[in-house]
């Protein structure tokens, strides 16, 4: 990916996101682009207009961090967004070496103890990395997720399913925000490891066949994926509202384990204990996949 201009589409997106009133500037006067002008994020982050017309060109090589710290308070950025500008500064001076990412076997297998890991928990549970490929789940993960299972050529990948299967659009009740958190993981991806053939490749193919994907990865998008809560329409046992906790797994890097997690006593629960019925009696659910 070309650093200069990622970085001037990152910073011109989050300098168009911002309106003068959210940067408690006036807005008086005819505007000609959305958001901040150039002159005003340089006012806001106490630098020149002409320096700061340079960063947002590309050329961030050598910024101190005092100076990538005041583009982000004037930006507005939130703790996604400011890691994605220091780590395509750190691309920009040729640090990014220092920190990036060992590479991953091309073959990759589900240790064994990793497999029991999961298994002996009894919420749905799922393994996934940076490139949104699910690389393992238990028994409940993946019949929560049969539907991302059931058309996989190979490893079965979250980008694919959401822009490139219709069933997603009944699997994701909210198909727009699941299709927004899917490429701002992505876009987080790609600036944590540029280099990622694989992610380029991936990239690749979306923008290729998926006009809603090449919108949403233009918009520039970052986030950090740790919790919350998603809904899901299973082709089973229909709505599930799930709280989901995401940690990373140290001995797989660019791999973080999810944890599914109903309400107690609500419908969902009464709707996971169907699920796990119906999974413990269909045992052609596919198995964990490899890739």
């Amino acid at each position: 990916m070309n650093n200069r201009a990622e970085v001037h589409d990152f910073l011109t997106t989050r300098r168009a996101k911002i309106t003068p009133e959210q940067a408690g500037l006036p807005a008086a006067g005819q505007r000609r682009v959305p958001g901040l002008r150039r002159s005003e994020v340089a006012a806001l982050a106490g630098m020149s207009v002409e320096y700061y017309a340079k960063l947002e060109r590309g050329s961030l090589a050598g910024v101190s961090a005092g100076v990538l710290e005041a583009i982000a308070r004037a930006l507005q950025l939130d703790e996604a967004e400011r890691a994605h500008l220091m780590r395509l500064a750190q691309e920009a001076s040729g640090t990014s070496a220092l920190v990036r990412p060992t590479r991953r076997p091309k073959q990759w297998t589900v240790r064994p103890s990793l497999q029991w890991t999961l298994d002996t928990i009894t919420a749905p549970a799922i393994v996934v990395n940076n490139r949104q490929d699910l690389l393992a789940a238990n028994l409940l993960g993946r019949a929560m997720y049969s539907d991302v299972y059931i058309k996989a050529n190979g490893v079965p990948n979250f980008g694919r399913f959401t822009f490139l299967d219709s069933t997603a659009h009944r699997f994701y009740p909210d198909w727009n925000l699941a299709a927004d958190m899917t490429v701002a993981n992505l876009r987080t991806a790609a600036g944590k490891d540029p280099h990622d053939k694989g992610l380029h490749d991936l990239v690749g193919e979306l923008s290729t066949r998926s006009e809603d994907f090449r919108r949403r990865w233009s918009a520039h998008n970052v986030r950090t994926h740790g919790t919350g809560t998603k809904t899901f329409h299973h082709q089973v046992v229909g709505n599930l509202e799930l709280a989901y906790e995401t940690m990373d797994l140290r001995a797989e890097d660019g791999a973080g384990m999810t944890i599914y997690a109903a309400e107690p006593a609500s419908p969902t629960a009464q709707a996971l204990k169907l699920l796990a019925s119906w999974a413990a009696t269909n045992e052609s659910t596919p198995a964990t996949s490899q890739r």
